[in-house]
């Protein structure tokens, strides 16, 4: 089998960076290119049901290898990893290179070094491989070694049919960097009960907690005159927008925040006297605090209106829940997961998520999906690395839960 570090090299090669601009789906020519590869080699090692569609899904099947009886008595397993990367900073990173950990800094190229400052994780690495790029792309872990270590476990499964298991469904996706992963996600064509996400960060992490997300605009209008005659007149829109903001909490900003504090977080501000935009972000792990966050943007946007007249519009939608209100329903997607780690030598780290995965949008469509690690740090950035043991162990981990799946 090609190792799991030689198809992360392969994939990482292809620039599929996401474009929020963009109104096609998948956004970006660069992510048909790989799930064109990916249909290839899925088919090539023996897959079946392989099937890419017009929106750029990939879904295959491993088949199971228990009796027919025995078999529908098992759920059918999904895993999935998306094939985008994000549109932070440059992808396609073809100059990778193996690196051993002693350290001291080292040298990516182009300026940038890793260092103990901007990889704080590095003296606990001692003695591990990492790959890297030369310092002009990020790295593509998120999520290519997720699409790695799948495509290496069911590798690894077809080549050992001794092995019980049961029906095993993988879907490789365009567009989670730019919130879209789910958006044309066909959960019945699927046809997974339930399913993991594999595109969480370090060793052992696990995740079933993820933010409630919304996002926010706020529009605003204001009453433009010369400067010389605005005495009792002028509204300006940027002032406006600047005291609007100035009335959030500043102890709810992201860098005041860790764990499972929510934040408001000002994406955006632009415009004139006269007319301004302002985009945020609100975040919540426990929905009664997250619900109290959109209604305090609200109240500030009353408050104001009556103050200057009605000159702010304030829209609020929801992009995302906490996970954990579904996969808490399903014991057996937690409990599995751990005991495969811990049977495999990985320590277990479960920890709410700052952020969200497709898992979040999917669980609320019917397939409940906590998420995985994939062994990679410092994501979306030149800095990114993924720790070649640990992809390894993220293999056997993925491995060790479709067994245990298969002995329930």
């Amino acid at each position: 089998m090609e190792s799991v570090v030689e198809k992360l090299k392969r994939y990482a090669a292809l620039d599929t960076q996401s474009d929020a601009d963009s109104e096609s789906c998948p956004s970006t020519e660069g992510q048909w290119a790989l799930a064109r590869m990916l249909k290839q080699e899925m088919e090539d090692m023996g897959l079946v049901d392989v099937t890419l569609d017009e929106n750029g899904y990939l879904f295959g099947t491993l088949p199971s290898t228990l009796p027919e009886e025995q078999a529908k008595k098992v759920p059918v397993l999904g895993f999935l990893s998306h094939m985008d990367t994000a549109p932070d900073f440059k992808g396609g990173a073809k100059n990778t290179r193996i690196v051993k950990v002693d350290g001291s800094p080292i040298e990516l190229g182009h300026g940038r070094s890793l260092t103990e400052k901007n990889f704080p994780q590095l003296p606990s690495l001692v003695g591990e491989e990492l790959l890297v790029t030369d310092g002009s792309t990020l790295l593509g872990a998120d999520d290519k070694a997720g699409i790695s270590e799948i495509l290496c476990a069911m590798e690894y499964l077809l080549e050992h049919p001794e092995i019980p298991h049961g029906k095993i469904r993988i879907g490789f996706t365009p567009d989670e960097e730019i919130g879209r992963g789910p958006h044309r996600f066909d959960v019945k064509a699927f046809g997974a009960d339930m399913a993991y996400t594999v595109d969480g960060g370090e060793l052992g992490e696990f995740s079933y907690e993820t933010f409630n997300a919304a996002s926010a605009k706020v529009v605003i209008d204001g009453e433009s005159i010369h400067p010389g005659s605005a005495k009792d007149i002028m509204i300006n829109a940027l002032l406006l927008g600047m005291e609007m903001n100035a009335m959030l909490p500043v102890q709810m900003r992201p860098e005041y925040t860790e764990n499972r504090e929510g934040f408001f977080l000002l994406e955006s501000m632009e415009g004139n006297l006269a007319h301004a935009e302002m985009e945020y972000i609100i975040r919540d792990h426990d929905k009664e605090k997250f619900e109290a966050k959109k209604a305090m943007l609200q109240k500030i946007a009353d408050f104001l209106n009556e103050k200057y007249g009605k000159r702010i519009a304030l829209t609020i939608e929801d992009s995302y829940y906490n996970m954990l209100e579904v996969i808490e329903k399903y014991p057996v997607l937690i409990d599995t997961a751990i005991a495969a780690m811990k049977a495999v030598g990985v320590p277990v780290h479960v920890e709410p998520t700052r952020g969200g995965t497709d898992g979040s949008q999917l669980s609320f469509m019917g397939l409940p999906t906590p998420n995985l690690f994939v062994g990679g740090m410092n994501f979306h950035g030149p800095y990114e690395v993924a720790v070649i043991g640990w992809m390894e162990k993220a293999v056997r981990v993925i491995v060790e839960i479709i067994k245990r799946f298969g002995e329930q």
